[in-house]
């Protein structure tokens, strides 16, 4: 049997059970406790400014164009592109359908004036013509035979007071002859009464003719003014007819160069059929479109320039037209002066519309990013170039060339002038090489 034996502590232990030990507590000072949760904050902070969601983005300096605002003198011209066209174009219709029997002109040739171009044949339309002159025709026989018994009423009328008038004389002298003689008794006084009664007759009879001459002279004339008219306005219905008729007769309203006349022997043509055109000899305009945001400020009379060969051409603004197609508005541009010499129908040419006089100003280098912010604002760039913040600007004029700055940037900042694509959102930019 083993003994074993204790040595004997005399330092007291605590009474634990089992393995249970006691562990000392230990806690980190407090300023450590604090600087790692500012350096933690910071941290979140800087994560969450360079990262690419919510109101910041990070973008590599290769796809950006920045540019530099600086003072200079604004040139308010627009460029825009016109067709070359004619001056004056006058289209060629069918006034009358018809058949095509005889085609004297071909397509390009140059006309002149009243020149006959095609002869179309209509056997309805001449047919109708033919009534038409025979009912008129009619009709204005008995407008004459009206006309001519009134003037046979006018005729009877001048004898019934010549006849009035003769009948009153005699009365007179017979009352004049019998009125002394009467006194003395000489003639009785029946007979003088008779001669006095008579000649009283006499003077009525006679007034009443000419009261009813004029007042058959005052109808028969407002009836003659109605025949006339009426007369004239069949002879204006006759010239119609026979002037329809003549349409059939394809002439040049103008001189000038005949094209799109593509019409053929035979051929049939319906009313208002369009059969081609005739073009201003040696007289063009451009045509050309202008962008919609320019409606308001383009105006007829503003000035314009072309270089070709050499030589500026000056062309005036003449006719606008506002209706809106694809974005784009139509302005007539007429050359004010000579013409450059070759050009050609159809033929494009580069001009430069002025707008406004040159003006000292902030300029900024036009670029797309005018077509997504509406020119509200802008992304400066900071000075040390690693980071560009939205602001708020507001923008003048433009041209192809400059942006006029009216407030907001001064000069020497820059500004992201690239497309902002995918950056509308983005209150700031992180600039980073590529």
């Amino acid at each position: 049997m083993s003994v074993v034996r204790f040595q004997n502590d005399p330092t007291p232990r605590p009474l634990t059970s089992g393995m249970d030990r006691t562990i000392e507590k230990r806690t980190l000072p407090r300023w450590t406790r604090y600087a790692i949760g500012a350096g933690v904050a910071l941290l979140a902070l800087l994560l969450w400014w360079l990262a690419p969601g919510g109101s910041s983005q990070t973008v590599t300096t290769d796809r950006l164009i920045v540019s530099e605002v600086r003072k200079g003198v604004f040139e308010d011209f627009l460029p825009v592109r016109g067709r070359v066209t004619p001056l004056v174009t006058v289209y060629l219709d069918a006034v009358e359908g018809g058949r095509v029997d005889k085609v004297l002109v071909e397509d390009g040739a140059t006309v002149q004036k009243g020149q006959l171009l095609a002869e179309l044949t209509n056997a309805d339309l001449q047919l109708s013509t033919l009534r038409s002159e025979t009912d008129v025709a009619e009709q204005l026989n008995n407008l004459r035979v009206t006309e001519l018994n009134l003037a046979r009423t006018h005729i009877q009328n001048q004898r019934d007071v010549t006849q009035a008038q003769t009948e009153l004389a005699k009365a007179k002298r017979l009352y004049d002859l019998q009125a002394p003689l009467a006194k003395t008794g000489f003639v009785a006084a029946k007979t003088f009464g008779d001669t006095r009664d008579d000649y009283e007759f006499q003077r009525r009879k006679l007034a009443e003719v000419r009261e009813g001459q004029a007042t058959d002279e005052r109808l028969q004339s407002s009836q003659l003014a109605q025949l006339r008219s009426t007369a004239a306005s069949l002879q204006a219905a006759l010239a119609i007819a026979r002037g329809n008729l003549d349409q059939l007769n394809l002439r040049a309203p103008v001189a000038g160069q005949l094209t799109a006349f593509s019409i053929q022997v035979g051929q049939s043509m319906n009313r208002g059929e369009r059969l081609g055109q005739i073009d201003s000899p040696g007289r063009n305009k451009l045509s050309a479109g202008v962008d919609e945001f320019y409606l308001g400020r383009v105006q007829p009379g503003q000035t314009a320039a072309v270089d070709y060969g050499g030589t500026t051409y000056r062309l005036k603004v003449a006719k606008i037209y506002p209706q809106v197609k694809n974005g784009e508005f139509e302005v007539d541009l007429v050359f004010t002066g000579d013409e450059p010499r070759g050009i050609q129908r159809g033929q494009t040419l580069q001009a430069k519309l002025t707008l406004g006089d040159p003006a000292p100003a902030r300029l900024l280098p036009n670029g797309s990013f005018y077509n997504d912010t509406g020119g509200a604002w802008v992304f400066v760039v900071a000075p040390d170039g690693k980071t560009a913040v939205k602001r708020q600007v507001r923008l003048g004029r433009r041209n192809a060339d400059y942006i006029e700055i009216l407030d907001g940037l001064d000069p020497g900042e820059k500004v992201i002038t690239s497309p902002y694509a995918g950056m509308t959102d983005k209150d700031r930019l992180a600039l980073k090489q590529p």
